[in-house]
């Protein structure tokens, strides 16, 4: 079995596999209520109702790909903000372990 990275370790592919997963639900989101509104739309307004079919996608569309762009944007800053308090408490961590390194250093010193 291959050995599998930490998908929180930073790595480019986890971060464009997150915007992705991103990506695909604000486009299914945004579709849907696109969509929905569309469908409003047929039923209430003569206008809508007689607009080409291209159009009609193209209205359904709009909102799809900019509900995608701010869902993957929005979970990319995430993910980073997620990796920086990672590395922001590993580096908290080693500092303080080498403090504590140096206060036993230190003890021992005047001890022994």
């Amino acid at each position: 079995m291959p050995n599998r990275p930490d998908p929180h370790a930073g790595n480019p592919d986890h971060a464009a596999l997150e915007a992705t997963k991103g990506a695909v639900s604000g486009a299914i989101r945004w579709g849907a209520v696109s969509f929905l509104a569309g469908v409003a739309a047929y039923f209430s307004s003569p206008i809508f109702r007689n607009l080409t079919v291209q159009f009609k996608v193209y209205l359904w569309m709009c909102p799809t790909v900019v509900g995608s762009m701010i869902e993957a944007d929005n979970r990319l800053r995430g993910y980073e903000g997620m990796i920086r308090r990672r590395r922001r408490a590993a580096m908290e961590d080693a500092r303080e372990r080498a403090y504590v390194r140096e206060i036993e250093e230190l003890e021992r010193r005047r001890g022994g």
